[in-house]
């Protein structure tokens, strides 16, 4: 799978050494020619094609999060004392939060 992403760095890098080692070309060039036609065009595929996998991780990591929230939520202790997770934060309640300032201008 990586020898074509292997063989285009090669590829760049020998064109850059091209460049560096001609009369007319400098190093400057060089480096901008193996960044410019080696390094991203290989970072952008090899990103394209790790695609697949970074999914097939969140959904192994989103299952095994269901996984145990169901198996905590079957226990039977599960309502007797709440999560210190769950209860310390903000706005788990489900309601919708109360007007505790009232608006400017009006008079409670």
């Amino acid at each position: 799978m990586y020898i074509v992403p292997i063989a285009w760095i090669y590829v760049a890098l020998m064109m850059s050494v091209a460049e560096a080692t001609n009369s007319n070309g400098t190093v400057l060039g060089a480096v901008m020619t193996f960044v410019l036609y080696g390094l991203l065009p290989v970072g952008l595929v090899l990103y394209i094609m790790g695609t697949p996998g970074r999914k097939r991780l969140l959904r192994a990591k989103a299952a095994e999060e269901r996984a145990a929230w169901e198996a905590q939520a079957a226990s039977p202790t599960a309502m007797a004392e709440p999560q210190p997770a769950l209860a310390d934060a903000p706005d788990t309640g489900g309601h919708a939060p109360a007007d505790s300032v009232p608006p400017v201008g009006k008079k409670p």
